[in-house]
């Protein structure tokens, strides 16, 4: 007789890194932010915090658009999380302002 696995499936949450890149550009639009309203940074940092768990739940559900990278916006903010999800972890290679020209995506 065979068993179903179904209900017993565990399932492996992910590791987040960021890169140095990816840091230095969540640094400086927090920054940015905050100089335009106080408050407004930390909202950004919550977009990115909602963005990545989304990832991590399921990195293969977004598309792959430059080279190896996948890419997810991030909601409420005209920003990008450009990622490769490896074995067990998720890797931020940038935080992209949507605004810039589309030749300095990573």
């Amino acid at each position: 007789m065979e068993r179903s696995l179904r209900g017993n499936k565990k399932k492996i949450r992910m590791k987040l890194r960021y890169t140095t890149q990816a840091q230095i550009d969540i640094d400086i639009t927090v920054g940015w932010y905050e100089k335009q309203r106080k408050g407004l940074g930390i909202e950004f940092l919550n977009s990115i915090d909602t963005t990545t768990n989304r990832i991590l739940e399921n990195p293969a559900s977004y598309p792959q658009k430059h080279k190896d990278y996948r890419s997810a916006l991030i909601r409420k903010f005209p920003f990008t999380v450009f990622y490769i999800a490896e074995e067990t972890e998720v890797v931020v290679h940038a935080v992209f302002d949507n605004r810039q020209d589309p030749e300095k995506r990573p």
